[in-house]
């Protein structure tokens, strides 16, 4: 057995790399960059970029390894038909969902400020999950793509820690996939919530998943590509 050395103990690598998927959670413009929907609610988005060289990395090693890469995508639909309504209005930003922005309107499916930013940007063989909640099995066809490929153990990368990725990663673990949380891939613009999430999902034995940094997870993507 091959096993990432992780947080509360190591984390049991399947017989195969097809088997695992690196999820890449919402790194999108409107989250990253200036102008878009973070900047918008006044946080500070240089937090999150700086998580892009690691994940790009690792993104970079799983695409060697010929392993599955899922990416997210948190949007709506022009009309706003699937954003519900207490979602629209919450928050005091200067910009909300929909309203126009530097970038576009914001959070809206096919404007620049929602596209991945470049760095990151998916291949054309890999997933594109566009997803309107938090968590990227609710109303997306996420269950059936991974079941289709065979996939059963999930890398969890992306942002924020404590919301979309925490939120993705404990819907994961409902449905019987055994999940890593790469602590140096994922970032909140809060660093207390980022860490509280780390020490959630690893509590109680692994309750939720296992936590490891991204140059443990590599050394054992690469031991398990060369057995």
């Amino acid at each position: 057995m091959v096993a990432i050395s992780a947080q509360p103990y190591p984390y049991a690598l399947p017989d195969r790399l097809s088997q695992l998927g690196l999820v890449i959670i919402d790194m999108q413009r409107d989250f990253l960059e200036p102008g878009g929907f973070g900047d918008a609610l006044g946080n500070d988005v240089a937090r999150l970029q700086a998580i892009v060289p690691t994940l790009k990395t690792l993104l970079t090693i799983c695409r060697s390894l010929q392993m599955p890469i899922i990416h997210t995508l948190e949007c709506h639909q022009p009309d706003l038909s699937d954003c519900p309504t207490a979602k629209l209005h919450r928050g005091k930003g200067a910009l909300k969902i929909g309203d126009p922005g530097p970038m576009g309107r914001i959070l809206i499916a096919g404007e620049p400020g929602n596209a991945i930013i470049p760095e990151l940007a998916p291949y054309p063989d890999e997933i594109v999950i566009p997803k309107p909640g938090k968590g990227a099995f609710y109303h997306t066809s996420l269950g059936e793509r991974l079941a289709d490929r065979g996939i059963t153990h999930l890398l969890i990368t992306g942002v924020t820690t404590e919301v979309c990725v925490q939120t993705t990663m404990r819907e994961a673990n409902d449905r019987g996939y055994e999940c890593l949380m790469v602590a140096d891939c994922t970032e909140s613009y809060f660093p207390a919530f980022k860490q509280a999430t780390l020490e959630m999902v690893r509590a109680q034995g692994g309750i939720v998943g296992w936590t490891a940094d991204s140059e443990a997870v590599m050394a054992g993507l690469t031991q398990l590509a060369n057995i």
